[in-house]
């Protein structure tokens, strides 16, 4: 075999692999840019469109584990790919904030301040680790390789919807910050 075709089931990793790494350093590159572009006053709703999606994808995930627990498969698969396609508009959605409006301060004080950037930072380093897991386990599913995605989902669903979750709690707590 060439160095220059890959087998099927090693192109998918390869992507995978890729997609894992380039999409967290996507973002942080494009988070550290200082200079904002305009693109324009609808981007200041973003912020409550993503509190919204994040909301809407923890009930979607909820609802997609009862219905494989209850063997049905393609509601499972239908919410599961809605969460997905959930979290895409998020990360484009996140990524139009960010690059044309300036950072949000929390200002709570005290002890929720603490609560806050405790679900910030968790929130921030499980959504970078779980889209490899999630990646992986939407390749097995379409694959059919259902062995392989029932045991990466152990690791993927909980993650993922922590993830979800806090997303809405830390949107829930810097709203009233936002200008």
């Amino acid at each position: 075999m060439s160095n220059t075709t890959l087998p099927a089931k090693e192109s998918y990793y390869k992507l995978i692999n890729i997609l894992s790494i380039a999409i967290p350093v996507a973002v942080a590159v494009l988070l550290s840019i200082r200079t904002k572009l305009y693109l324009g006053e609808w981007t200041s709703y973003l912020p409550h469109l993503n509190g919204i999606i994040n909301s809407i994808t923890s009930i979607l995930l909820v609802l997609g584990l009862i219905a494989i627990r209850k063997k049905n498969v393609k509601l499972h698969r239908s919410l599961m790919l809605a969460s997905f396609v959930l979290g895409a508009i998020f990360l484009i959605a996140y990524i139009f904030y960010h690059i044309s409006n300036p950072s949000t301060s929390y200002g709570g004080e005290g002890l929720i301040r603490y609560v806050y950037f405790f679900f910030l930072i968790t929130h921030i380093l499980l959504s970078i680790i779980v889209v490899r897991f999630v990646l992986l386990a939407l390749y097995y599913a379409v694959s059919k390789q259902f062995t392989q995605h029932k045991r990466i989902v152990k690791i993927a669903y909980p993650v993922w919807l922590y993830v979800s979750i806090t997303g809405v709690i830390v949107y829930l707590m810097i709203s009233p910050y936002y200008t």
